[in-house]
């Protein structure tokens, strides 16, 4: 069995093993990384032989942590990344490469049709009738998405969202609202196979389908990490939010969508927005408004081209075709969208 685990901002972990008798035998430990002294990996190898084959990454991690000797040093990895790829080994993850990934990238679309792209999409590749999907989001106008669980009317002014044009949508993933206009907002949605994500925990498949956009920004001079569970950040303050479904039908499947701001209108976000100030004590801020800085004034870019750099960069990474939403899932998706993501029933069905 082979697992592979890419820290998020670190190093490619590799594990080689078998299983005999409930047990692991046979470990070898590789990768990138940088490990001192040498001997320290025949000392992962031989913590981690025997250990029992339904041990979770954290019993995994605690068996290294015990058998490493006192002076080792682990550069860009830790014993839990160790732990994460043998279950990923055990399960037979996917890794991002084994697979070909299709670019979906239209014209602007009605809120309550986005929701449903992203559901039927999805579902399309649970099933294996869809490769992994990339979308790009264009937005027809200015909406509000809060999460599957929210109470519309804690989180969300209607008198504010009417009088401003700002259609408010309930998304299938959980997380917490979000304020988007078309031309300052940049959003993309992965629809992967459950395999690519094996063997990880929830929290970690965040930052796990979110690392190639760390880079892409990166390049683009903005240093940005993970903040835990759901945010992409830098020092200036948070760039994204991200939130995700996991979907059993078929082989299962997992939606993991982002939004970033490129551009803010703060005035208008708080006059549509209930944002209250637990929410903003526990960001460490005192205004909603130094919340959220924008890609514009981090990169100097157009949008446009922000998009086009972070395309470039998952297409150098792992390879990706440009494809279509075909018709049939058009069909399912536009009904969608008016019986259940266009419906006042869904949208309010946490009052």
């Amino acid at each position: 069995m082979h697992g592979e685990y890419k820290v998020p901002g670190g190093k490619l972990v590799v594990v080689d093993l078998e299983v005999h008798d409930g047990a692991l035998r046979g470990v070898r430990v590789a990768g990138d990384f940088f490990l001192e002294p040498d001997e320290a990996l025949h000392a992962i190898d031989r913590a981690l032989e025997g250990a029992p084959a339904d041990a979770d990454a954290q019993a995994l991690a605690a068996r290294v942590t015990a058998g490493l000797p006192a002076d080792t040093v682990m550069f860009g990895f830790s014993p839990e990344a160790v732990g994460i790829a043998v279950r990923r080994a055990l399960s037979r993850a996917t890794d991002w490469t084994d697979h070909d990934w299709q670019l979906i990238h239209d014209g602007p679309q009605s809120p309550a049709l986005h929701m449903a792209l992203d559901e039927v999409l999805t579902d399309e590749v649970a099933a294996g009738r869809r490769p992994p999907t990339l979308r790009v989001w264009e937005w027809g106008g200015p909406a509000v998405i809060i999460g599957s669980f929210q109470s519309l009317r804690n989180e969300v002014d209607l008198t504010g969202a009417a009088r401003h044009g700002v259609t408010v949508v309930r998304r299938v993933s959980g997380g917490g609202a979000m304020f988007v206009e078309a031309e300052n907002t940049i959003t993309y949605s992965l629809s992967v196979p459950a395999s690519l994500v094996s063997g990880l925990s929830f929290a970690d498949s965040y930052a796990y389908l979110d690392d190639w956009v760390l880079s892409a920004l990166g390049d683009m001079g903005v240093k940005a990490w993970y903040q835990p569970l759901n945010d992409i950040a830098s020092e200036e303050g948070k760039i994204a939010g991200a939130a995700q479904k996991r979907l059993a039908s078929g082989g299962g499947a997992v939606l993991h969508h982002v939004t970033m701001a490129y551009d803010i209108d703060a005035g208008k976000m708080l006059d549509v927005l209930r944002i209250g100030k637990e929410k903003l004590s526990d960001k460490g801020t005192e205004s909603a408004r130094k919340r959220v800085d924008p890609l514009r004034r981090q990169t100097g870019l157009p949008r446009a081209e922000i998009i086009d750099r972070m395309l470039g960069s998952f297409r150098a990474r792992y390879g990706l075709a440009r494809g279509r939403v075909t018709e049939q899932e058009m069909a399912r998706a536009e009904e969608l969208a008016l019986v259940k993501y266009g419906d006042e029933g869904w949208t309010a069905r946490v009052p």
